[in-house]
């Protein structure tokens, strides 16, 4: 069996390059992604968690599955929004949404 350090592991990396690109990028739909990596490592945190303390109970698994259910609306409602600022300036730029002001 893998040790829950592995895991964890793969988990933070997932979680500081969310962070990272969260901060360097100036892309909407990469600053999307970059979000969604963030929320992916918490639901791995949450599965392991739950396996390695109490594998027993599913409350942990439960979390996980209604947290990705709560991503996948989030990423629907942000592509949403995206296309409209698309549509708008033709551009995705984080920088010229200024320009929705005018």
């Amino acid at each position: 069996m893998v040790p829950m350090q592995y895991y964890l592991l793969v988990s933070a990396f997932m979680l500081f390059a969310g962070i990272f690109g969260f901060f360097i990028r100036r892309n909407l739909l990469t600053i999307l992604i970059s979000v969604e990596l963030i929320l992916n490592a918490v639901d791995i945190n949450f599965a392991v968690f739950n396996r390695f303390l109490y594998p027993e109970n599913l409350e942990g698994m439960f979390f996980a599955i209604f947290s990705i259910g709560l991503s996948a609306v989030e990423s629907a409602v942000a592509i949403a929004i995206i296309i409209t600022v698309y549509r708008n300036l033709n551009n995705i730029q984080v920088g010229n949404l200024n320009k929705l002001k005018d």
